[in-house]
């Protein structure tokens, strides 16, 4: 038999539900894993192992195996309030900080008979698109620990990636999900805006931040997903509601379909910034056209009008930061980075705040017309391979926000027109690092997407491949 961890979370809970692992077997087999392999990678913040023994046990006595997620262990992202679980949002402000109640997203894995594991690790508050926080080492890239796994849920990707979890909840508020998945190798989905039930965006400054899965298979990120989904109630009607019996889960094993695609390689911040392809990303976009041309589905160049995109992003980017609640001397327990952000927003005139949240409104509506008569619109994930460790400029605020646009110019707009997205591990360079390529869809067009994904994983066959820590 194979390692527990070469299995898919689909295998694993198949494994549960006939009895022939229990969740204390399989959960003591990552807390392993864990143990021997997280020193160098840095995928968890804080592992809470006595507390998921206890789960696992409570699991096999108390809770019936109809729950979607029985058994299987995941890490809640270190944004994420666990009762008694040190949550330290990437920042010394929190360093300390152990919450009396757990947020919304942790009771609904919960509900759907998860176990968690502990904390994976994230940026200071999630604001960056890699993971190098102030009170952890940074999250490394398994496929080469000299590389850095993007972010904000970096954590959890390279947990994921590694086999120290069959998969893991994230968020996404400018390619938190995307960026990580794509840089090590792996599924990951931003849900609409208002899908996910405890974390819809619709509560969310200018609707950004959504909660969604990082997975090695589609099938096992439409598993957690539905899960997540099937919480209820919903924020609004973006669709008819997702009942609890998987459907999306059942668009990415069946993967069936021929639709009609835009591709597209220019992005909104071409006129404002220094955007340049790497030759892999070329590639990893060539392929994934060619494979979809040969499985029928219809391509088609597009690119987006014009457009005030970048002031209106820079603005709303800024203004997030508003809120973090550092005053005073406690500006000083900031990361740079952060310390600028928190300065500049809390500058910003309300006249500017509002009109960049309208003129977004209107971008919103004017991807969506011109996406309208595309089933998905095919993208790359990054324009950048994944960057070393410390490569992000720590000091000049405004520089840093630039490399991060440079490396991930694809990502945030996504997030501003609220429509679903989807990255995929195409393809891998010479030296085996991974390129993914995004397909947005349609608002609620989640199952198209996992759909074209399941066909593509079929041909491709990216679950076979592994960063050397896998076999460890």
């Amino acid at each position: 038999m194979s390692e527990l961890h070469h299995l898919t979370a689909q295998e694993q809970w198949d494994l549960l539900h006939r009895g022939e692992l229990t969740p204390s077997e399989l959960t003591e087999h990552y807390l392993a894993r864990i143990e021997r392999l997280d020193a160098e990678l840095g995928a968890f913040i804080t592992v809470t192992p006595d507390a998921a023994r206890q789960r696992a046990r409570t699991l096999e006595q108390a809770v019936p195996k109809s729950a979607p997620l029985w058994g299987l262990p995941f890490g809640d992202k270190d944004l994420t309030m666990r009762t008694g679980v040190r949550t330290t949002y990437g920042s010394r402000l929190f360093e300390n900080f152990v919450p009396t109640e757990s947020d919304e997203m942790a009771q609904v894995l919960d509900a759907a008979g998860g176990v968690s594991l502990g904390k994976t690790n994230t940026p200071e508050f999630g604001m960056t698109g890699y993971t190098e926080s102030a009170v952890a080492p940074p999250a490394r890239n398994p496929y080469d620990l000299t590389l850095g796994a993007g972010g904000s849920s970096g954590g959890a990707a390279t947990a994921v990636a590694a086999g120290l979890l069959p998969f893991a909840p994230a968020s996404d508020g400018g390619g938190s999900i995307r960026i990580p998945a794509s840089s090590t190798g792996l599924v990951g989905v931003k849900p609409s805006r208002g899908l996910v039930p405890a974390a819809s965006g619709v509560d969310k400054f200018a609707g950004l931040a959504v909660g969604g899965p990082i997975a090695r298979t589609v099938a096992d990120a439409a598993m957690l997903l539905d899960a997540m989904v099937a919480a209820g109630p919903y924020p609004f009607a973006l669709r008819a509601p997702v009942s609890a019996d998987g459907p999306l889960l059942g668009a990415a094993i069946r993967g069936e379909g021929r639709f009609q695609l835009g591709v597209m390689t220019t992005s909104p911040w071409d006129d404002a910034l220094d955007i340049r392809l790497d030759p892999a990303v070329v590639e990893s976009l060539e392929l994934a056209t060619s494979e979809l041309d040969a499985l029928g589905h219809g391509l088609e160049q597009i690119a987006l009008e014009p457009s005030d995109y970048p002031e209106l992003f820079t603005t709303i980017w800024q203004a997030s930061a508003v809120t973090v609640p550092a005053d005073g001397d406690e500006l000083e327990l900031l990361q740079p980075l952060s310390r600028w952000l928190v300065e500049r927003g809390r500058r910003l005139p309300a006249r500017d705040i509002l009109l960049a949240l309208s003129a977004a409104s209107r971008f919103e509506r004017s991807v969506i017309r011109q996406f309208s008569r595309f089933d998905a619109v095919l993208t790359p994930t990054l324009a950048l391979l994944p960057q070393p460790i410390g490569w992000y400029d720590q000091i000049d605020g405004q520089r840093n926000f630039n490399q991060q646009v440079q490396v991930g110019p694809f990502t945030s707009f996504v997030n501003v027109s609220g429509l679903p997205a989807i990255t995929l591990p195409v393809h891998q360079t010479e030296a085996g690092i991974p390129v993914g390529v995004q397909l947005i869809g349609r608002p609620g067009g989640e199952a198209t997407l996992l759909a074209i994904g399941a066909q593509l994983e079929r041909r491709i066959q990216w679950q076979r491949r592994h960063p050397a820590a896998w076999n460890q």
